[in-house]
């Protein structure tokens, strides 16, 4: 779950087996070639890639994605255990000043942007220690998402040319997502903020730059502060489970549910609100599991990351930071 990893996990992998006919020191040299012709300075590029190495323990990590599914009952506590709880509460005060001033600016309540740094990164404790650059040029040389990988590579030599890190401490995951708040190069460029003025986006070391670039990818994805993102609901006996799925014709006013009968998780009615909005009933357990009213603002946690646990563990744990 580290990361905007969805994004890279949920990419269709060919069937076909693919074979690199060149070594990695001749595929670099096309890396270069493509970094100068699309703008990248000789100087950038001469640095970058001065002490690139394979590293093949990064294809190795692609290729042996956990394959057990957890239920949510068994996920989420391992996922927001009570430690996690606690440190999220203590950094929430900590930097109270700064995160209220930058969910004033972005439109984001604090609380999910410390969540957000929880989950992804144990608040800046694991933010992986490859080299970005050894990291996407091994994954691009692989070859299964060339594509994908090196145009996050080239992202990644953008960061470098303005000057928001030096390459000694551009570190990342095996599959270059990068810094606190764990962006890929692509969303670094896209939503990386500066969120205390000094004129450089550093999402490894500079926490208002973390709050602030969470919070700004949260805004331009569509974030509404003025709602919560769902709630755990219990249905009525023989619910129309039809109904249930977070796609376009199934959202219905929250008003709408609770005439279904769909109640909180604690029985008690669901919210009546002066400006009612749109839920969808989501079931990610399908029967007998863990079900779920969410509102627009867990589709762009979903954005953030495609996995429906991912979104529900920084849910549930924005829901426990006081």
């Amino acid at each position: 779950m580290k990361s905007l990893l969805s994004v890279v996990l949920g990419l269709t992998i060919t069937s076909s087996a693919w074979a690199q006919d060149k070594s990695f020191e001749q595929y670099v040299e096309g890396l270069k070639t493509q970094a100068l012709n699309q703008g990248i300075s000789q100087t950038t590029v001469d640095s970058a890639f001065a002490d690139v190495q394979h590293k093949p323990r990064a294809v190795k990590a692609d290729r042996n994605q956990p394959e057990k599914k957890l239920t949510l009952d068994e996920y989420i506590p391992r996922a927001v255990p009570d430690w996690k709880v606690k440190q999220a509460n203590e950094l929430y005060q900590k930097h109270y000043d700064e995160l209220q001033r930058i969910g004033e600016e972005f439109g984001v309540q604090p609380r999910f942007i410390v969540a957000l740094w929880g989950v992804e990164s144990n608040f800046g404790k694991f933010m992986g220690n490859y080299s970005v650059v050894d990291a996407l040029s091994t994954m691009a040389y692989d070859g299964r998402r060339e594509d994908f990988f090196r145009k996050e590579l080239m992202s990644a030599l953008q960061i470098l040319e303005q000057g928001h890190i030096e390459m000694p401490n551009f570190k990342g995951s095996w599959a270059g997502a990068m810094g606190q708040c764990q962006f890929m190069p692509s969303s670094f460029i896209s939503y990386a903020a500066d969120g205390n003025g000094d004129g450089r986006k550093d999402i490894w070391n500079t926490k208002a730059d973390v709050f602030a670039s969470t919070a700004n990818y949260l805004s331009q994805k569509g974030w509404d502060d003025t709602y919560t993102w769902g709630r755990q609901v219990t249905l009525p006996k023989g619910f129309d489970m039809s109904l249930e799925g977070r796609v376009k014709g199934k959202q219905k006013m929250l008003a709408e549910w609770s005439e279904l009968g769909i109640t909180r998780y604690d029985g008690r009615p669901l919210p009546k609100l002066d400006n009612d909005i749109e839920a969808w009933l989501t079931a990610p357990d399908e029967a007998g599991g863990r079900v779920y009213l969410v509102y627009n603002n867990y589709n762009v946690l979903m954005k953030w990351n495609r996995s429906y646990y991912f979104a529900l563990a920084v849910s549930h744990l924005a829901d426990r930071i006081r």
